[in-house]
């Protein structure tokens, strides 16, 4: 089997909400999506996807995306999709970084690995544990009440975890805290999600300031040090993401101590092959995870779906569906969230078909 071309197609994908807002003043109402379409020899086709959450969040971006691919795909053609740990080599000797521009042609490998094989990718990830994922919901930075109201509105749709974004003047993010906790029931999980917004005075205060409250501190500061720091003064739980982005980061960070749980984003690490990496060492380790990307469509909520459902489930801290988030479906087969729980499809590949009529014509084809 060998690669004969790859296209790329861009979609926009609206908030039923309307925006999505965290720290510093940072909101998105439209996110800029990049299916990716990876064709072979012998009549099997893989999809993939790529949504960064816009070009200030992480050293990625929408258009950079399909410029990447332009640079990689002429290296990919007429190799085998199947051996996907020589396509990642390849796709590392070819693009040097911008590890979120082969995150969906890795995907899509996988996507023609379980057809070729007749398996679902989370077989193929380490087989299914339980009986589906149970998935958080995050909470767009609004007031206090209004963020209340939100957690319990998504509370009574199944959600019973929840990822406050904070991030912000350090006053109303202690009232955000404090108003959700009061909504919360027995059984619930609240992550306070800074997403590197709070200097490290202004972490150590809201820290400080809800030590009466279970909650878990996500990257309250920009750089690692600052979240180290952090870590060290205070006895929440702590889960890193943006600073780890490799697999010699999640290293570092767990030499130090510096966390409980790590966010793994699939883009972020540059795939679902450098994903599973991590994550299988988060298993040997006995770290906890959250399983997800940067934001998505169906194609994203099925990579999700797989790598979290191979996941042994005392690992896995949370996850999350992000088509439903938005208006637009790109894709049938995808998983659908019921009682904040989604299920990896059991079809082979990822277990979806993209919908042609929204896709549209591709930006770029490369044979």
């Amino acid at each position: 089997m060998k690669i004969t071309a790859v296209r790329a197609y861009q979609v926009d994908l609206p908030l039923h909400e309307g925006s999505y807002k965290w720290s510093g003043g940072k909101s998105v109402s439209v996110f800029d999506s990049t299916v990716v379409e990876v064709e072979t020899d012998q009549g099997i086709t893989g999809w993939g996807e790529v949504c960064p959450l816009g070009p200030f969040y992480l050293p990625a971006y929408a258009a950079g995306v399909r410029a990447g691919i332009i640079e990689l795909a002429p290296h990919l053609i007429g190799y085998d999709p199947r051996e996907i740990g020589v396509l990642n080599e390849r796709m590392d000797a070819a693009l040097q970084g911008h590890p979120y521009v082969k995150s969906g042609i890795d995907m899509a490998c996988w996507d023609i690995l379980g057809k070729a094989t007749g398996l679902p990718v989370c077989t193929l990830l380490g087989g299914r544990f339980g009986e589906a994922v149970t998935l958080y919901r995050a909470i767009s930075q609004v007031a206090p009440d209004a963020m209340a109201e939100n957690v319990a509105g998504y509370r009574k749709e199944g959600y019973r975890r929840f990822q406050l974004k904070v991030g912000g003047d350090p006053d109303t993010d202690i009232a955000r805290i404090h108003a959700v906790a009061k909504v919360l029931q027995t059984g619930d999980r609240l992550v306070a999600d800074a997403n590197t917004g709070w200097l490290k005075h202004e972490a150590m205060r809201v820290a400080d300031a809800v030590r009466d409250v279970d909650v878990y501190i996500e990257q309250p500061c920009r750089t690692y040090e600052e979240c180290l720091s952090v870590r060290r003064h205070t006895a929440k739980p702590f889960v890193l993401d943006e600073n780890i982005d490799s697999l010699q980061a999640f290293l570092r960070a767990h030499e130090d101590g510096a966390m409980d749980v790590v966010n793994l984003k699939i883009s972020k690490l540059g795939g679902l092959t450098k994903t599973r990496q991590v994550r299988d060492l988060c298993v040997s380790l006995g770290v906890g995870m959250t399983l997800e990307d940067s934001w998505g469509g169906d194609i994203v909520t099925a990579a999700i779906a797989h790598l979290a459902h191979s996941t042994p489930e005392p690992n896995r801290f949370t996850s999350t569906d992000f088509n439903s988030y938005v208006t637009v479906s790109i894709a049938e087969g995808a998983p659908q969230r019921v009682d904040g729980k989604m299920r990896a499809s059991t079809t082979p590949g990822l277990g979806i078909e993209p919908r042609r009529d929204v896709i549209g014509k591709p930006v770029l084809e490369v044979r």
